[in-house]
């Protein structure tokens, strides 16, 4: 059968910052018809490659080609507040002009504009339900949207726009349970191609392959989540197999080398002493010699050979090994004993309107949920003191620790050791450096600056101040902390989690994610929910 075309192809491409910082380099990629998703490290250049098939930027060297028109939902959607709906979906111009000919305009310009679009009205409404949004957001301006509905007006925007390549970066970021269940069917049911960047495994498991940017390419992987999870392991057991098979090997060689000498030293012995005792005639231990002295030249030439061999095989074998390490913690001082009061309530409501009943004590686990803007975050600023609520009153009782959305915690111009000894003051340096090794900042790794770190350093830094505060939380509050990881960068919150003694309040639309954090009580700002219930 002939190959599938692609529809974007990328051919040797490099892309380099203006600074000359570089991503890409020569990557090769070809995508066929259907729906993919693309996964890898933080900073391996997975938003670079969207952002270049998109045409947002331009390739330092190399070809990206694409076939069709390109719909892209970045990662951070940048709104104009002032803007109406209607012109953000682009379809305000069509709009007006059915509206003018419905009172009577008989204007060609207007006819003109409406083209074939007359049920573009309908259309809209339609993709906004799918969406889960009301059709009256038309009529709205964007700074009156949450963030969540603001994702999927951006979503809406793309799906009437009808294109031949859809790209999604992190799509599910500030998506509540309801909106993310909508997004699945979107990408379950999208009939083009598509391409989409997202930690989100229950989303990977609707697409047909997943690409793993790495080490400057992209291995292909048929099948959602789980089957490239198996394949991975697969291959990583091979791996690791490979490696101690060709450490072993590698390790028998100098044993090799020596029984060879040793051979070689008893010929070298018994031509000698026919040498010495002129038992064979002359030119018969002449011949003798030159053959012991040929072995010899050959016997090094062979074991040399063997050796390069050796190590050139175990350093195959090491390459294909993933050195995704992990944090190893101990945060005994973040224990709270059960029982003892770590945050009361008094008929607190929020500026929401939202009237919460949320008493903690000792290691509680509660994850906070509801739809975009029933007021979670507001919450947690509300609970550590950066918004007053609307009335009753909120204490908390032990050292908090709030890690927000914005990741913002960090001065990106001094170095990950002087952020985290910024906030333990008191802490012995040495200290310091040991508990950093712990979060995989070792030696001079701990002198960079954040604002130079990939995503994952940036996110794991970031936990490393909150975790090794002094004093150490007892309380921590994390607002969607999910946002953007990798699935490294995710193993590493949930060590520190499970190494965390306190109590624990956690915004997240992430079921797996609040399973794995171990939340045995859910609070739910949801219209018409109960306050408290159990995992």
């Amino acid at each position: 059968m002939p190959a599938t075309p692609a529809v974007l192809s990328f051919s040797s491409v490099g892309f380099s910052w203006p600074d000359g910082s570089p991503v890409l380099a020569d990557l090769d990629l070809l995508l066929p018809p259907g729906r993919a998703g693309l996964v890898g490290a933080n900073g391996a250049g997975k938003s670079t490659v969207l952002r270049l098939a998109a045409g947002v930027l331009a390739p330092t060297s190399g070809h990206v080609q694409v076939g069709g028109e390109v719909g892209y939902l970045p990662q951070d959607l940048t709104l104009d507040v002032a803007q109406p709906v209607e012109e953000f979906l682009g379809i305000a111009p069509v709009r007006r002009a059915v509206r003018a000919i419905e009172a009577g305009s008989v204007d060609p310009a207007d006819y003109d504009t409406v083209g074939d679009a007359w049920d573009v009205e309908e259309r809209a409404v339609s993709e906004l339900e799918r969406l889960g949004l009301p059709g009256e957001l038309l009529d709205r301006r964007l700074g009156e949207v949450s963030g969540g509905e603001a994702v999927r007006l951006g979503l809406a925007r793309l799906l009437l726009a009808r294109p031949d390549v859809l790209l999604l970066d992190e799509p599910t970021n500030n998506l509540d349970a309801a909106a993310r269940a909508r997004l699945y069917d979107v990408v379950a049911s999208w009939p083009r191609t598509l391409l989409v960047i997202s930690h989100d495994r229950e989303l990977l498991e609707r697409v047909d392959r997943i690409g793993e940017l790495r080490a400057g390419g992209v291995r292909w992987y048929g099948g959602g989540y789980r089957a490239y999870a198996e394949q991975v392991a697969a291959e990583q057991s091979a791996a690791a197999q490979a490696v101690t098979a060709a450490r072993s090997d590698l390790r028998r060689q100098p044993a090799d080398r020596v029984e060879a000498e040793r051979v070689l030293a008893q010929r070298r012995r018994y031509g000698a002493k026919m040498n010495a005792t002129k038992r064979e005639p002359k030119i018969v231990m002449g011949a003798r010699k030159r053959s012991a002295q040929e072995s010899a030249a050959k016997y090094q030439r062979v074991h040399e050979a063997r050796l390069v061999e050796a190590h050139e095989r175990l350093e195959s074998a090491e390459s294909r090994v993933h050195e995704d390490r992990t944090i190893h913690v101990d945060l005994p001082a973040t224990a709270v004993p059960r029982g003892r009061e770590v945050l009361t309530t008094r008929s607190l409501v929020l500026r929401t309107g939202a009237a919460v009943d949320l008493d903690l004590h000792g290691p509680d686990r509660v994850a906070v949920v509801g739809p975009n803007g029933s007021g979670k975050t507001t919450l947690l600023e509300t609970v550590v003191g950066h918004l007053p609520p609307a009335s009753g009153s909120v204490r908390v009782h032990v050292p908090v620790g709030y890690l927000a959305q914005r990741l913002d915690l960090l001065d990106d111009d001094r170095t990950v050791y002087e952020n985290v000894a910024a906030r333990a003051p008191q802490a012995d340096p040495t200290a310091v450096r040991a508990r950093l090794a712990r979060f995989l900042f070792r030696g001079r790794v701990a002198d960079r600056p954040v604002g130079a770190l990939s995503g994952g350093e940036r996110f794991r830094a970031t936990l490393a101040a909150l975790l090794l505060a002094e004093p150490a939380p007892q309380l921590l509050l994390l607002d969607e902390p999910t946002n953007n990881l990798d699935f490294a960068s995710y193993d590493a919150l949930v060590a520190a989690l499970a190494a965390h003694r306190g109590a624990l309040v956690v915004v997240s639309h992430d079921p797996v994610f609040l399973a794995d954090a171990g939340v045995d009580r859910v609070v739910d700002l949801g219209p018409g929910q109960d306050t408290e219930g159990q995992m």
